[in-house]
C-alpha cells in the first residue's frame, strides 16, 4: 500500500537529509523532561512522528486517526493552553509541496473535527513545515498545533496569551 503523500507516488524515506543533523531541534525545547526526551531522540538519530517510532517518543495516545494524519494531545503544551492539539502526518514528511491534495482536504476536516470536539469559538492552527531552525518547532516531520488559549480574566494585569515561536 502506497502511504506517501506528495505527487510523485514515491514513499519518502525516513531518513534525515544530509544537511540535517537531527530530527529534533533542542535549543526549541520549552521544558527540562521535554529537552531530556529530545537528547535521547537525538541520540538515537530517529523520527519521533513516524509510527514506528512513536514507542519510543513519549507521545500521548491518538485521539483521532485518518488515512493520512492524526491527532494527539501535546505533551509538552505551550503555557496558558485550554486545548494544544497535534497534528501529525502519518508519513515523514517535511514540506508543504510533499502534501497531496487529498491529504490537505483531510487535514481540513480533521482541524474542523478538533473545533467542534472541543467546542474551540476562537484559535490558532501553527502548522511546521520545513527548517526546524527556522520554524521555531522541535521536530523535523509535518505537523500542525492547535491551539486554543485559556482565557479566563483578560483585564488580570498577569494574563498572559498563547505564544507560538517561529524563527
Amino acid at each position: 500500500m502506497d502511504t506517501s503523500l506528495g505527487n510523485s507516488g514515491n514513499n519518502i524515506a525516513a531518513e534525515p537529509k544530509e544537511e540535517s543533523e537531527s530530527f529534533v531541534n533542542l535549543k526549541n525545547a520549552r521544558v527540562e523532561e521535554q529537552r531530556k526526551v529530545m537528547e535521547m531522540i537525538q541520540k538515537e538519530k530517529f523520527c519521533p512522528f513516524c509510527p514506528e517510532h512513536v514507542s519510543k517518543s513519549r507521545l500521548k495516545p491518538v485521539i483521532k486517526q485518518g488515512k493520512y494524519w492524526h491527532i494527539r494531545e501535546n505533551q509538552w503544551p505551550y503555557k496558558n493552553t485550554r486545548v494544544h492539539l497535534i497534528i501529525i502526518c502519518n508519513t515523514h514528511v517535511e514540506k508543504l509541496s510533499e502534501v497531496c491534495p487529498e491529504a490537505s482536504k483531510e487535514f481540513l476536516e480533521l482541524a474542523e473535527w478538533t473545533e467542534n470536539e472541543y467546542q474551540i469559538s476562537g484559535g490558532a492552527i501553527g502548522l511546521r513545515f520545513g527548517d526546524i531552525h527556522q520554524n521555531g518547532g522541535t521536530v523535523l516531520h509535518l505537523h500542525a498545533h492547535i491551539i486554543a488559549a485559556d482565557i479566563t480574566n483578560r483585564d488580570d494585569p498577569n494574563y498572559q496569551p498563547v505564544r507560538l515561536r517561529v524563527g
